[in-house]
C-alpha cells in the first residue's frame, strides 16, 4: 500500500463526517480515485463496474467487483479479505444481467436496503444504467447525490502525498526537458510523444514512474489555437510553435506542467503573448497565500493583464493531485471568478494560464501547493518561449 492503514482509517474517519453531515448513511463509491484514496485499490479494472462501500457505523468498508479483480483489491487494499466481494464474470458486459443488481442484493443481504444512499452521480464511471438499476434493486432506499463528498476531503493534502507529487514533478522535470531537446524541424511529432512516455515511466535512478491519467498533449501549429490536441506522425516544420502539456505521475499522484516551443525565430505576436502570460502567471504565484480566495488569484492575473487587451474566458487553474484517467483533476476548486473556495495549506492545484487565439497560442503552467505563508511550485523549468535554432530553420 501506498500509505498506512492509520492514514487510510484518518480518511475513512473525515469521509463519514461529511456523510453525517449530508444525511448520508451509506456511500457508495464508483470513482477510481476515490476508492484508490480509501482503500488502496490501484488496478486498471476501472472499464468495468467496481466500487467501495463506505457505511456509517461499520468500521470497514467493502470492495465489489469483477472476480478476476477481487485478488488486485487483496494484494493492494488494507480492507479485511471478507469485506472484499467478488461478482461472476456473467455480469461483465451482459444483457441480461449488470453488476448493480448484485450490489443490491448484498446490501439486502447485511440488511442495508432501507438507509439513505449517498452516489456520486456526476462520474465518468456511474452510468445512467447503475443508476436505474441501483433504484430497482432497493426501492426502499433513499438515495441521495454525492458527487464530490470524497473529492472534498482529498484537497487538503497530507505531508506523505505532498511528497509523492514532489517526486511525481521530478519525473515531469525530466520529461518536459527530454521533450523540448525533441522537438525540431523534421521531427516526427509521434516520436517526440514517445521520447516523453519513456521519460515519464522510467522516472529517475531513485523512483520510476506511472502513468498519468492524461497523454502528453502537443499542439503544434495552427493546432496551438486549441489545448487538448495530442500528435500525428508528422513532421515539425521550420517556424512551428509546440505546445507541451505533461505530468510526472508517482503512485498516482500527479505534477502537471506546461512550457512553449517555437521552432526557430517566434513571430512577435509570439513573443509578445508569451510576455503577457508569463507576466501574469508569476504576479498569481506572488498572491497566492493561506486565507486567499481561488477567486481573487483569477482577479490578480485579469488585473495584470488588462493593460494588454487579451481576455482568458477559461478557468485559470483547478485542484488537482491523486487521479485516473481520464482527468488528473479534482474537480472541486477552480481558480475562475465566483469561486470562493478559501485556499488552505496543503492544498495543490495546477495554475495554467494557457492562450488559445485563432491561429496560435502559448501556455505556460505550474503546479503548486499552498504553504503557511506564501506557495511552493513542485517543478523548477524556467518560464519562458523556448527558442529551438534548428540547422532546418535557419
Amino acid at each position: 500500500m501506498s500509505f498506512t492503514i492509520a492514514e487510510y482509517k484518518a480518511r475513512i474517519q473525515k469521509t463519514k463526517e461529511r456523510m453525517a453531515a449530508e444525511g448520508i448513511e451509506i456511500l457508495l463509491i464508483t470513482d477510481p480515485a476515490n476508492m484508490n484514496y480509501l482503500s488502496g485499490y490501484d488496478g486498471w479494472s476501472f472499464y468495468v463496474h467496481q466500487m467501495l462501500v463506505v457505511i456509517i457505523d461499520e468500521e470497514q468498508p467493502l470492495w465489489i467487483g469483477r472476480g478476476q479483480d477481487a485478488n488486485g483489491a487483496k494484494v493492494t487494499t488494507w480492507i479485511y479479505h471478507e469485506n472484499i466481494i467478488p461478482y461472476p464474470d456473467d455480469y461483465v458486459q451482459s444483457d441480461t444481467k449488470h453488476p448493480m443488481d448484485f450490489v443490491a442484493d448484498i446490501l439486502k443481504q447485511i440488511g442495508q436496503e432501507k438507509r439513505t444512499i449517498g452516489v456520486e452521480m456526476e462520474n465518468y464511471y456511474f452510468t445512467a444504467k447503475c443508476y436505474e438499476q441501483l433504484k430497482k434493486g432497493l426501492p426502499n432506499a433513499t438515495f441521495k447525490d454525492a458527487t464530490l463528498l470524497v473529492n472534498w476531503v482529498r484537497i487538503i493534502k497530507t505531508d506523505s502525498e505532498i511528497e509523492y507529487m514532489k517526486r511525481a514533478a521530478k519525473i515531469v522535470e525530466k520529461a518536459m526537458k527530454i521533450g523540448i531537446e525533441s522537438i525540431d524541424a523534421g521531427v516526427r511529432e509521434c516520436d517526440v510523444a514517445a521520447s516523453i512516455f519513456h521519460a515519464q515511466i522510467t522516472g529517475t535512478e531513485e523512483f520510476g514512474g506511472d502513468y498519468p491519467a492524461i497523454v502528453p498533449l502537443l499542439p503544434s501549429g495552427e493546432k496551438t489555437s486549441t489545448p487538448h490536441l495530442t500528435w500525428t506522425d508528422e513532421r515539425y516544420k521550420p517556424g512551428d510553435t509546440v505546445i507541451l502539456e505533461l505530468a510526472g505521475c508517482y503512485r498516482r499522484y500527479h505534477s502537471p506542467l506546461a512550457r512553449t516551443v517555437n521552432i526557430g525565430k517566434p513571430h512577435e505576436k509570439m513573443k509578445t503573448l508569451s510576455d503577457v502570460v508569463v507576466e501574469g502567471l508569476n504576479a498569481c504565484l506572488d498572491a497566492i497565500k493561506p486565507g486567499i480566495t481561488a477567486e481573487k488569484i483569477e482577479e490578480v492575473w485579469r488585473k495584470t493583464i488588462e493593460k494588454s487587451g487579451i481576455v482568458k474566458e477559461s478557468r485559470l487553474g483547478y485542484s488537482m493531485g491523486l487521479n485516473y484517467p481520464p482527468d488528473w483533476g479534482e474537480h472541486t476548486a477552480s481558480i475562475r471568478k465566483g469561486d470562493q473556495t478559501i485556499l488552505e495549506p496543503n492544498m495543490t492545484f495546477h495554475l495554467i494560464p494557457g492562450i488559445w487565439l485563432d491561429d496560435y497560442g502559448f501556455e505556460a503552467s505550474e503546479s503548486f501547493r499552498v504553504t503557511e505563508t506564501g506557495c511552493e511550485t513542485f517543478a523548477s523549468i524556467p518560464r519562458e518561449l523556448y527558442i529551438k535554432e534548428s540547422i532546418l530553420a535557419k
